[in-house]
């Protein structure tokens, strides 16, 4: 299972990530967002990253020429997009991920055929920690499926045998908002790992 970190907002935590173990890194370019991290400030550390690191841009509502805009100053690898908007996705020169932001199972069914990442509904967007209902999850296949929300290393262990494509977590490894700790991303990965 894929493991991705995202909100990261400096390079130690970025380092620290890697070293940990996570296949992709999440730069949130929401500028509400308390780990909004500027296009200049993340092209500094996606230019580091060790290989095989994918760099991932997380961007809300925004139209497509800027999401190609930031996408092409910060060499992103993928944008992971939340939008009501359809008509952008026709319109990006970078590969990308829709998000979900599940309300019940039949947002979890829809598009199927396709990869996307699947949070749970919050008022605000992203990194609040609350957990989506498993149940939506049972009897469908998951293989095409990011699963967010909530996840921390102690919980994780509940999705053994739901077979997701990859795991995202933010506020699971943070001693603050924006703030990794070492040892949590460490602990985290390890749990991940011991679902194979």
């Amino acid at each position: 299972m894929k493991i991705k970190i995202c909100g990261i907002t400096n390079l130690q935590d970025a380092m620290d990530a890697c070293y940990a173990g996570a296949d992709a890194l999440g730069f949130v370019f929401y500028k509400l967002s308390p780990r909004y991290i500027t296009p200049q400030d993340a092209r500094v550390i996606i230019d580091v990253l060790p290989p095989f690191v994918q760099a991932v841009g997380l961007f809300v509502n925004e139209t497509a020429q800027t999401i190609n805009q930031i996408s092409k100053e910060t060499n992103i690898d993928l944008a992971q997009i939340i939008s009501d908007d359809e008509s952008i996705y026709n319109n990006l020169d970078i590969r990308y991920v829709k998000v979900v932001r599940a309300k019940s199972k039949e947002d979890v069914i829809q598009n199927q055929d396709r990869f996307r990442l699947i949070d749970a509904f919050v008022e605000g967007f992203g990194g609040m920690g609350t957990r989506l209902n498993l149940e939506w999850f049972d009897g469908i296949d998951c293989s095409k499926i990011i699963v967010a929300g909530g996840l921390n290393s102690k919980n994780v262990k509940e999705l053994k045998g739901y077979n997701f494509y990859s795991v995202d977590i933010s506020s699971g490894v943070e001693i603050s908002k924006g703030k990794k700790d070492k040892q949590m991303m460490i602990d985290f990965v390890k749990a991940v790992n011991e679902l194979h």
